[in-house]
């Protein structure tokens, strides 16, 4: 049931609703119009009642405190005629009676209908004795009243238990918006790293050759040696719109190769395209899951990348180890750097997959590490 028919169901039926209310005071005033009390007074006493019941009737959503003071002075009220021969002043004891058992009274709980309860019973009690009613008559009224009231409290219960649902599909709505919008940021972070891990490693490159051209141009006017460059440089270019193109279709499909393959690969292609050596060790033999294998291939590129750009021609070494898990580990000559978005998006990535992340100085070294643990 969606929160729409919710409200309309207690629009209808419940304490803020119209029906009910309706129905009550019909039969309220279809009683009242047999009655044939012995003493014309009594007229009065059903007249007021039944005003001031309407009015309390009205009252009981926006004013609740005041409509229990009202429908609690006609219950009542009409409990000390109830014996008159004739009057029929019950019908407004327990419609007042039930109307009070709806209301929920949170900060006072059941308080109020017991209290009107009590002033009932010793109403009803003086009423049978005033008029001469017998003990069975006193009884009847009482049992009445309290079926009246039974009804009343489960009527209440049910609203409550509307209200209740109401609100956890309000909650749950929100929680799932909130859901959704964590997913789609998640999503967004892992294009951006996606994107930013093929295209930096792919330009990075790209770059140095372009400067080694410049520089050959500038410097040497070594135009062969330069158009070398630049058609390395065009190369470049080609294998990184394909592997941009590589890594959109990585977002739609979960073909992932496997570790020691790939880092083999990459090696190979860094060392092509820098003309530098790249020594790359295995140690041990696992599978991977593909995240991992994402994370840790993605942190190789990086690393490769950024030891081309800041101490280029060095040899890089690459040891990848499989003991409790998972250890890649990338070591160049010369300082490289700390800083930028490449080691954010790598530690994010290795985070998402329960890994860490440690680049720094080691002697004369710049080394990085990356680590993924066993569950």
């Amino acid at each position: 049931m969606t929160s729409r028919k919710l409200r309309h169901t207690l629009t209808l039926h419940g304490e803020s609703g119209w029906l009910g209310r309706g129905l009550t005071t019909v039969v309220a005033v279809a009683v009242l119009s047999t009655s044939r009390p012995v003493e014309a007074w009594a007229w009065f006493v059903l007249g007021g009642g039944l005003a001031v019941f309407l009015a309390g009737t009205v009252l009981m959503t926006a004013r609740p405190t005041i409509a229990l003071g009202l429908l609690a002075s006609v219950a009542v009220g009409n409990a000390l005629i109830a014996g008159m021969e004739g009057s029929n002043a019950l019908v407004l004891v327990l419609v007042s009676i039930a109307d009070i058992a709806v209301m929920d009274f949170q900060r006072y709980g059941n308080r109020p209908i017991v209290a009107t309860g009590i002033g009932l019973a010793v109403a009803l009690a003086f009423s049978a004795w005033w008029f001469d009613q017998p003990d069975s008559w006193y009884f009847g009224q009482l049992l009445w009243t309290a079926v009246l009231a039974a009804f009343g409290l489960n009527r209440r219960q049910y609203e409550i238990q509307v209200r209740q649902t109401e609100q956890l599909l309000e909650q749950t709505r929100r929680a799932q918006s909130q859901q959704s919008r964590a997913a789609a940021l998640e999503e967004r972070g892992r294009i951006a790293r996606d994107l930013h891990d093929v295209l930096a490693h792919s330009l990075g490159a790209l770059s140095v050759q372009l400067e080694l051209a410049e520089a050959l141009l500038d410097e040497r006017d070594d135009r062969a040696a330069a158009l070398d460059h630049i058609r390395r440089s065009r190369r470049l270019a080609v294998q990184g719109l394909s592997e941009a193109r590589n890594a959109v279709a990585a977002l739609r499909a979960d073909d992932v190769p496997e570790l020691p393959q790939a880092l083999a690969a990459l090696a190979e292609q860094h060392e092509a395209d820098h003309g530098v050596a790249v020594r790359l060790a295995v140690r041990g033999e696992a599978q991977t899951e593909s995240g991992v294998t994402v994370a840790l291939l993605n942190a190789a590129r990086e690393a490769l990348t950024n030891a081309a750009k800041h101490s280029p021609g060095q040899r890089v070494d690459v040891d990848l180890g499989f003991q409790n898990g998972v250890r890649l580990t990338v070591r160049n000559k010369g300082v490289t750097t700390g800083k930028g978005f490449g080691l954010a998006g790598m530690r994010e990535r290795l985070a998402l997959v329960g890994g860490t992340l440690t680049a720094g100085p080691d002697g004369d070294d710049w080394l990085v590490v990356a680590e993924v643990p066993d569950e």
